[in-house]
């Protein structure tokens, strides 16, 4: 199978509920040329940004399953409570139904809200219990409740991670609102090609420092856009842990989380040498298929470019970066163990595999 495990979907303007729009929460024109939000738009650049042509895009490029993510518009930073709680829970049922009617196709994820971790753990809950999903997707950094921009990886989320452990979760970590605490003019695409990245680094970081790798042995994280600042920054932070170990007072070395087997990278990095990298520091046990679909800064069939999904590993396999197992492994193994395939026998069973769960 080819499996690819960064994805997105957008609803048809007529799936969102009117409060959304009526808040200027999110809306999507009738023409689906434009997505909103208050004081925001974006234009939809791909018709595979909706289900049916979405469909038709994965068998145009052999892409058996994909993983949909949430829409990263829909964390709901800076909402009211009330007003964030809908809008995720409408999130959340809309990826429920898209992952029950069409089970072979979609893995979908659900999102929750860390600034209200007691609402977040009943959502988990039912996320889990009811709608049967089990990806759960966070951004790296979250507005808690008095209005302070903190890492997702803070002591206070705890209680979550705790309750994916307890449930087997994986779990997506992507960057968005970096605007929002990051003060500087939003100008030539900043915050999308240079600040997720480092809004990335910043939250792997944390986790590392914090050891939840460790600690949460049954939660497995993947960090979008292949964590690609944390892979070329390492050196630095083992400078400075061993350089200032009174700023790292209990907390694990940053070397002992390269290449654990509960850390998963995508391979969204858009050059081979960021790739090698990656391979280098982790091994490609931990690295995933990921195209970030339909987004123009995701792997899509680009003229100008060149390119078309998939590129980036053929290009690898090409210049004897990975393997042809190796490969095989990124589009399909390393997805299905993170997604925990391993011991979810619903999960097999919905995508009609027969692998063997020692192999994942």
């Amino acid at each position: 199978m080819r499996i690819n495990g960064h994805s997105h979907l957008l609803p048809y303007p007529e799936q969102i509920p009117s409060f959304l729009k009526k808040n200027e929460i999110f809306w999507i024109d009738q023409d689906r040329k434009f997505m909103y939000q208050k004081n925001w738009r974006r234009p939809i650049t791909d018709d595979s940004f909706f289900l049916n042509e979405k469909l038709e895009w994965m068998d145009r490029y052999h892409i058996d399953h994909a993983v949909v993510l949430n829409l990263s518009q829909l964390y709901g930073n800076g909402l009211r409570v009330e007003e964030m709680k809908q809008a995720l829970r409408f999130q959340n049922d809309f990826n429920a139904q898209i992952q029950e009617e069409n089970p072979d196709k979609f893995t979908c994820g659900f999102v929750i809200h860390a600034g209200f971790v007691r609402s977040a753990l009943w959502e988990i809950e039912r996320c889990v219990e009811n709608l049967g999903l089990k990806v759960l997707c966070l951004p790296t950094h979250y507005m808690d409740s008095v209005g302070t921009w903190r890492t997702i990886f803070d002591k206070e989320v705890e209680p979550i991670f705790e309750l994916a452990n307890h449930y087997k979760l994986a779990v997506e970590i992507h960057p968005y609102d970096g605007e929002k605490f990051i003060k500087l003019e939003n100008v030539s695409w900043r915050f999308h090609l240079v600040w997720m990245l480092a809004q990335c680094a910043d939250a792997y970081h944390f986790f590392t420092l914090q050891g939840y790798a460790e600690k949460y042995p049954n939660m497995r994280v993947c960090f979008a856009h292949g964590g690609q600042l944390a892979q070329m920054n390492l050196g630095r932070r083992i400078q400075g842990f061993d350089g200032r170990p009174d700023l790292f007072e209990g907390m694990a070395h940053p070397r002992k989380s390269v290449g654990h087997p509960n850390i998963y990278f995508d391979t969204l990095v858009h050059d081979c040498d960021s790739l090698e990298l990656m391979v280098r520091r982790n091994g490609t046990n931990q690295i995933i298929c990921g195209l970030d679909d339909p987004y123009p800064l995701g792997e899509m069939e680009s003229s100008p470019q060149s390119s078309y999904p998939g590129k980036l590993l053929d290009l690898a396999l090409e210049r004897s970066i990975i393997s042809a197992k190796q490969y095989d492994e990124i589009w399909e193994n390393n997805v299905l163990r993170w997604l925990g395939a391993g011991h979810d026998h619903s999960f097999k069973k919905r995508l009609n595999l027969a692998h063997d769960s020692s192999e994942l």
